[in-house]
């Protein structure tokens, strides 16, 4: 342990990272490496919980601008989070780390309500917790939920996994050849900038409870590893640069 910075995290995964390159659903293979990962973390004595998005499957947004009730397709939204949770959880086990899903919508025939100081205890006793079904309320992105739970646990970071990107740019580097990849950032950067990274009250929520964020990629194995280990990769976002 002595050589891992952070040793209680917060990952943060999209649903789309799930996905892979058919960009819906679930992809065994992206998911198994996901796992993998997960795991060489855990064997270092580092306490993981996870946030899932749930993009892959539904989003709440998309729904609400195709005239549904914005309510109604963010609980829907809240619901996909939970399939990926299962799935994950599904994938972690069978590399022999136990986990526990916790909902905060309660669905008690296949998850644990979420309980804050159950959540820290199963950490302690190095299981892998999942945080589903968002902080239970619309409006709220899974984002902002890694924000909340990450100073409910008193996490050390937030490591947040992108499929499309290595870090935090100036544009849309698939779109734009001149952006530019940063180093390091300031969520007030992030907010001011309208850096696509987070929401705004997800970052204000990190930088109100000084919580770093290291922005990365999920599709190289090993990065998950490289983060908690401290080693320079993707985006370092804190209060102040």
């Amino acid at each position: 342990m002595s050589s891992v910075k952070y040793k209680r995290v917060v990952l943060k995964l999209s649903g789309e990272a799930l996905a892979g390159t058919q960009g819906f659903g679930i992809d065994p293979v992206i998911i198994s490496s996901i796992a993998k990962q997960v795991k060489e973390v855990a064997e270092l004595g580092v306490e993981v919980a996870v946030v899932v998005g749930g993009g892959n499957i539904w989003r709440g947004k998309t729904g609400s601008e195709l005239g549904m009730d914005r309510a109604t397709a963010d609980y829907m939204g809240m619901l996909a989070t939970v399939m990926n949770s299962l799935a994950l959880q599904d994938s972690l086990e069978q590399q022999g780390i136990g986990t526990r899903v916790q909902t905060s919508i309660e669905m008690r025939q296949v998850a644990e309500p979420y309980i804050r100081r159950r959540a820290i205890r199963h950490l302690e006793k190095s299981r892998v917790v999942i945080f589903a079904a968002g902080t239970g309320n619309p409006y709220f992105s899974t984002d902002t939920t890694a924000a909340l739970r990450a100073a409910e646990i008193e996490a050390d970071v937030i490591l947040m996994g992108k499929n499309n990107v290595d870090g935090v740019y100036s544009a849309d580097p698939v779109k734009d050849s001149n952006a530019v990849k940063f180093d390091q950032l300031s969520y007030l950067d992030l907010i001011k900038d309208g850096l696509a990274v987070m929401d705004s009250t997800a970052s204000s929520l990190c930088m109100d409870n000084d919580i770093p964020l290291i922005v990365f990629s999920i599709m190289e194995e090993g990065n998950i590893k490289r983060a908690v280990l401290g080693e320079s990769i993707g985006t370092v976002v804190r209060g102040n640069k």
